[in-house]
């Protein structure tokens, strides 16, 4: 705590080569032990992992960030990076050391006619889809709307939009990033086509947390008038042979403005679908052969897509406080075999909120954008996660009956499934997985190694799956 309170002059922003810096002060909101919000500040959106940060700083500008990155590096602190806290394994948190928040660089900068924007890295998935379709523009994100928007872009990103618009990070044409430099200081880069660009390809689907503090970022976006949104429920598991085998034979095939998932519960099977600027009667035609399989309740809904994307929003409080994924793609459409064992283990899920999760990919996702990517799952026919979900929110301890019960099932589960899986999608880590280095970036590992060299040489963002710098 004397090591967090007693530094008193600001830190200085200099560029590579300077040998030294003034003692760094810590700026922008902090939060300490001793204040009456650190445990709500230090609680990430998955209760299931519980850290005690010495001090979190909550950035109100990049200068925060530039300074918070020097105190922690002049005082040999452990630091680790947040934006919307829903790190999947904690690792967005730490103990006794330095939490740099962005949540709350809030800024967004439309440039209609050039249809780009420019915005804080604190945005959430929400906001961004809101804030844009407001200008009846969009970018691709996922579908939880409290989720960052720089931490699910900078994985990949990948949601209802992707069949159309391709990955979130196919979008990414420019970030502002503060680094690590000479002397335990730090300072802010721009990384674009023309300015680092080896450092744009590395954020592009390997960025959180490995090469720096991303503030902002610009996307090129797209636009998008209306959506239409279908969502079919079928009640039981008796239609899941024939609904999956359909949905994973059509839908990455479809029409590219059509996006689908397929979410499987004990007692239920949900489909999801957008049709990007189509009609309800396109929808439905496109979706008929999935449809027309047994008796589903249908809803459908047409209108702007920050509207749709709001409505289908679940309240942070209804969701389960403990959450466990395991991330996957597949190339080749799942035997019968397969869709047998994903049955078996749903009609034997520990809670109703666990469930088996799809994504259709194929469209956009299969061209890289000028200036490429380090996403490499661009072949994939779809994304799929076995997840459970366990616990009451905000309820210390909650669920701990149930824990152990929980994380057998999933593991059990994603090994009944490896002969029809490959790789692994890093914003759903694999804990424990070997050669995840491969698994979430294939051949990308090696480039990206040389690249952490050249930009955090002394391995200054480090986590317990991060890429490690390579000199040679």
């Amino acid at each position: 705590m004397a090591a967090a309170q007693a530094p008193d002059a600001s830190a200085v922003t200099h560029e590579a080569g300077s040998a030294t810096c003034g003692p760094a002060k810590l700026t922008g909101r902090i939060v300490r032990p001793n204040d009456p919000d650190h445990a709500e500040a230090s609680l990430g959106r998955d209760e299931l992992f519980v850290h005690y940060p010495l001090v979190i700083v909550y950035a109100q500008r990049t200068q925060d960030v530039v300074n918070a990155l020097t105190w922690a590096r002049q005082h040999d602190v452990a630091l680790r990076v947040r934006s919307g806290g829903h790190s999947l394994e904690g690792w967005s948190n730490v103990d006794n050391g330095i939490v740099i928040d962005v949540s709350e660089l809030k800024s967004a900068h439309i440039d209609t006619a050039a249809r780009t924007a420019t915005v804080g890295a604190g945005l959430s998935q929400l906001e961004a889809v809101t804030t844009l379709a407001k200008k009846n523009l969009a970018v691709t994100t996922g579908t939880e709307g409290t989720v960052g928007l720089s931490g699910a872009t900078l994985g990949g990103g990948f949601g209802f939009l992707t069949r159309y618009l391709g990955m979130a990070c196919d979008s990414l044409i420019g970030a502002e990033v503060v680094v690590a430099s000479d002397g335990d200081c730090a300072k802010v880069v721009k990384a674009d086509l023309k300015n680092n660009s080896d450092l744009l390809w590395a954020l592009r689907g390997a960025g959180n947390g490995n090469f720096g503090i991303v503030t902002s970022l610009t996307y090129k976006v797209a636009p998008l008038k209306s959506v239409t949104y279908v969502q079919a429920t079928w009640d039981g598991l008796g239609d899941l042979q024939r609904v999956f085998d359909t949905w994973q034979r059509t839908a990455p095939v479809a029409d590219n403005r059509l996006g689908t998932q397929l979410e499987i519960h004990r007692n239920q099977i949900l489909l999801f679908a957008v049709l990007a600027e189509g009609t309800p009667a396109e929808a439905k035609r496109l979706l008929a052969p999935i449809l027309s399989i047994g008796c589903p309740e249908v809803s459908v809904q047409v209108g702007n897509w920050g509207d749709v994307y709001a409505g289908f929003q679940i309240p942070t409080a209804d969701e389960p406080a403990n959450w466990k994924f395991f991330s996957q793609f597949t190339n080749k459409p799942f035997p019968k075999k397969a869709i047998s064992v994903i049955a078996s283990f749903m009609r034997d899920a520990p809670t109703d909120d666990s469930n088996f999760f799809t994504q259709a990919f194929g469209g956009a996702v299969r061209k890289s954008p000028r200036g490429g990517t380090a996403f490499p799952h661009r072949d994939a026919l779809f994304y799929s996660e076995p997840g459970a979900g366990w616990g009451d929110r905000g309820v210390p301890g909650s669920g701990d009956e149930l824990t152990p019960r929980a994380q057998a099932w999933i593991a059990e589960f994603s090994q009944a499934l490896r002969p029809y899986v490959h790789g692994a999608y890093v914003n759903v880590p694999n804990v424990g997985m070997q050669d995840w280095e491969t698994a979430y970036w294939d051949g990308n590992f090696d480039r990206l190694r040389k690249i952490k060299a050249k930009y955090d040489p002394r391995n200054v963002f480090q986590y317990e799956q991060s890429v490690p710098p390579a000199f040679c």
